[in-house]
């Protein structure tokens, strides 16, 4: 019923919005799981969706034992996407005005610690040109805080050696300068210096058609995808002993995390990470709270 008007929908995210993939995979999944909900309560059409129809799909979801934020996360995606259709004029009210969000659980996101970040960096071989890859990847991510979809959007030209910056582009195809360390910025400079006369050769080819560069590539000389990046790191993490639930992510919330407890603020953070809300980052306050708590009892006399 839906689906014509959830393909104009997500085209618009993708190309006004930026929306990655995986968004975009998302929201037509949640779109797709309240088209099939509609049909089974018999509801041939988008004007007939109410509040109550609303809170029966959610009772539905809570039936199917999904955690809060994955119900949050789709009913966000169809509240979304009632905005595009009144925007479009396909309806006059938007039925989700009277509907409340359930209120999501606050966990706090794993981190490394720096000795755990430091024993993570030693572990690729740098022997040969995956392992500097892999080594400058890993560098770049807890250097830089960016995401994995940003780190693997990166071209050659976004890095600013001489500057220590490089260009990152953002969710909302957003572009924000962040500071990059020199670790980060040798690890790269190694791994561009190790690649094949072949990969340079392909690289030189796909820049020729794109007008690009991509600066972190496979072996197959195209541009390193985010799951790649994910299972090079489950490969280091299982050789070093660390964390398994570790995910490139962690690196993000590993380097918020050092930066706040270190003395940077909260506001500069923000805009490093490129948070386009101050909630967003305040997370990591808490984080930073509870290891000051946990150091208070352990350590106070008189706690």
């Amino acid at each position: 019923m839906i689906e014509k008007l959830a393909i104009e929908f997500i085209a618009k995210l993708e190309h006004e919005k930026g929306y990655s993939e995986h968004t975009l995979r998302a929201y037509h999944k949640d779109l797709s799981q309240f088209d099939t909900f509609l049909r089974d309560e018999k509801c041939s059409s988008l004007k007939g969706v109410n509040h109550l129809l609303l809170r029966k799909f959610l009772a539905v979801l809570r039936t199917k034992n999904y955690s809060k934020t994955t119900i949050a996360r789709k009913l966000a995606s169809i509240r979304s996407f009632f905005k595009f259709l009144i925007q479009a004029g396909e309806l006059v009210s938007n039925p989700f005005e009277v509907l409340r969000t359930p209120k999501q659980e606050k966990k706090l996101p794993h981190f490394l610690s720096i000795s755990d970040v430091d024993i993570l960096l030693k572990t690729p071989d740098c022997s040969n040109s995956m392992g500097l890859r892999d080594l400058a990847m890993l560098e770049t991510l807890y250097s830089t805080g960016i995401r994995v979809s940003e780190l693997v959007s990166l071209d050659e030209n976004d890095i600013d050696f001489f500057g220590g910056m490089i260009k990152v582009t953002g969710k909302g195809k957003k572009e924000r300068m962040v500071p990059i360390g020199s670790y980060a910025i040798k690890a790269i400079k190694e791994y561009l210096n190790s690649e094949s006369k072949l990969k340079k050769d392909e690289k030189k080819k796909a820049s020729q058609i794109s007008k690009k560069e991509p600066l972190f590539l496979n072996k197959y000389g195209n541009r390193l995808t985010a799951r790649s990046v994910a299972r090079s790191l489950d490969k280091y993490l299982k050789m070093s002993g660390i964390n398994l639930l570790t995910s490139p992510h962690t690196f993000r919330h590993s380097f918020a995390t050092h930066l706040l407890d270190k003395g940077a603020d909260l506001r500069s953070v923000q805009e490093l990470l490129g948070h386009s809300n101050l909630s967003t980052t305040q997370i990591y306050t808490h984080i930073t709270t509870e290891r000051l708590k946990a150091v208070y009892e352990k350590a106070h006399p008189r706690k």
